[in-house]
């Protein structure tokens, strides 16, 4: 009979019935997950298995009996299953029954939220981007932020999908959070928002004209357009449309795409944007270890003509926007300019659980570049391993905190909707704030790399015209 540390023995233990559960359960996972042993396993790898499988609930039976409290079943058995998912990646995670209706409204409906994206970093919940036009945006969060708390609760070692479940919520009601802005040594800040329905755009301009629209063209003189996209969602590739069509009207040669802070999307836009750029060619594959691969290709139907591209990316460029910018890079289609990427190449599947009210968000697959390469950083990836989207050669220009915070407050002053008559911003003689000039270097770059395109004595450069639009060919079907 089993003893416990202090001596007493543990009540007398099932052990034959213990043995018929793990072969039941062992047998019952193999049928319901559709698969048949395969035939070259060996008796040793399932004897381990079995042992493995023994001391699991060994461990439960001995936390059961023992701990000093009373302990709930399920809640012990859901934490135990979000260990092992929390030990795969930071993306994977466990759904239990009482929020797998609210992740269905996510999925597929409007929520009530502050129009962040947020994303885990070494136990920290970081701000990848605020959307433009919504409550974080208007209430100062800015990329790099950490969330400390969310109201009064701490996000240290939170999970993205607790930390959406405590953002989210009813359309009107508020949310504080406390935060903690990069660089900065005060305190950190305490913010109120109030939800709301978000229905940002995600394609954007330079800056906002008198007529309230954006304006697309960045050098009127070299006829250099400048669109900047937020993230991708189902209207993404339209938005781009409308506006590389408002641009064709103006007779552009040449494109600055700036995916900074871009947090990715849909993985439909990203390939759909893609296909506007290339005649042909590979664009993204998706692979995982029992998944089948997937490629999707380029059409020559759809494409606007070969103008010189450049593509602005950052450490905060993630997901669906490294998927855009890697194709255009292995494609050589565009140079790209800036920073590392994030290194967000990883697919999740929702797979309901037999009991049919929890389920598993689960990393089945992975992005693959044209080259083949992973864009995924894996836990505690280093510097120099493959991972992500780095600029062209000679292209790296990296930006300090101090060169992102005036990047950020120069960016919000070109979305501020000014329209005529409206009061100019106070100089610091008038109570304002009096910063220095703040110089784009990546966006200069970017500019001159097409400047020296445009200027070759090569072959001219054609002016964009409207194409008729059209899907780029999944091989094998879509993820």
């Amino acid at each position: 009979m089993p003893t416990c540390q202090s001596g007493k023995a543990l009540p007398p233990r099932p052990v034959r019935r213990v043995r018929q559960f793990l072969s039941v359960l062992l047998v019952t996972s193999v049928l319901c997950s559709g698969q048949v042993i395969a035939a070259d396993d060996t008796r040793d790898a399932e004897r381990e298995r079995y042992e493995l499988m023994a001391l699991f609930v060994e461990t439960f039976q001995q936390i059961e009996y023992n701990y000093v409290r009373e302990v709930d079943r399920r809640e012990l058995m859901e934490a135990a299953i979000q260990g092992m998912l929390n030990h795969l990646d930071q993306y994977s995670s466990f759904i239990p029954p009482q929020d797998v209706n609210r992740f269905n409204q996510m999925v597929e409906q409007e929520f009530g939220g502050i129009g962040i994206t947020v994303n885990v970093r070494q136990g920290q919940l970081i701000v990848v981007s605020p959307l433009p036009g919504t409550p974080a945006y208007r209430a100062g969060l800015r990329a790099g932020d950490v969330i400390l708390e969310v109201e009064g609760e701490t996000m240290e070692g939170a999970s993205i999908t607790d930390a959406v479940k405590k953002l989210q919520g009813p359309v009107g009601r508020p949310v504080n959070v406390r935060v903690q802005h990069p660089g900065d040594d005060s305190d950190p800040e305490s913010i109120r928002m109030i939800r709301e329905v978000i229905k940002a755009p995600t394609v954007l301009g330079y800056q906002y004209n008198d007529q309230d629209e954006w304006n697309f063209m960045y050098d009127s003189d070299a006829k250099i357009g400048y669109i900047r996209m937020a993230h991708f969602s189902r209207y993404t590739a339209e938005e781009l449309r409308s506006a590389l069509d408002k641009l064709s009207e103006q007779k552009f040669r040449g494109l600055v795409l700036d995916l900074r802070f871009n947090p990715g999307g849909l993985l439909e836009a990203a390939i759909e944007i893609a296909d506007m750029f290339l005649n042909e060619g590979t664009i993204v594959s998706v692979k995982g270890r029992n998944v089948p691969e997937r490629k999707w290709t380029a059409k020559r139907s759809g494409t606007y003509p070969d103008f010189p591209l450049a593509v602005i990316i950052n450490g905060y460029s993630a997901s669906a926007s490294e998927v855009l910018s890697a194709c255009l890079q292995d494609n050589h289609r565009a140079v790209i300019i800036g920073e590392r990427s994030w290194g967000k190449g990883s697919v999740q599947n929702v797979i309901r659980t037999e009991d049919g009210d929890s389920a598993l968000k689960l990393t089945t697959a992975g992005y693959h570049r044209p080259s083949g390469a992973n864009i995924d950083r894996y836990t505690e990836g280093r510097s120099d391993d493959q991972w992500g989207v780095m600029p062209d050669e000679g292209y790296v220009i990296p930006f300090d905190r101090k060169q992102w915070s005036a990047w950020d407050r120069d960016r919000r002053s070109r979305d501020i909707l000014r329209r005529a008559g409206d009061a100019p911003e106070k100089s610091a003689d008038d109570g304002g704030t009096d910063t220095e000039p703040f110089t784009d270097t990546q966006l200069l770059a970017a500019v001159t790399y097409i400047s020296e395109k445009l200027s070759a004595p090569a072959a001219p450069a054609e002016t964009a015209s409207k194409p008729q639009p059209a899907a780029a060919s999944p091989e094998g079907g879509r993820p």
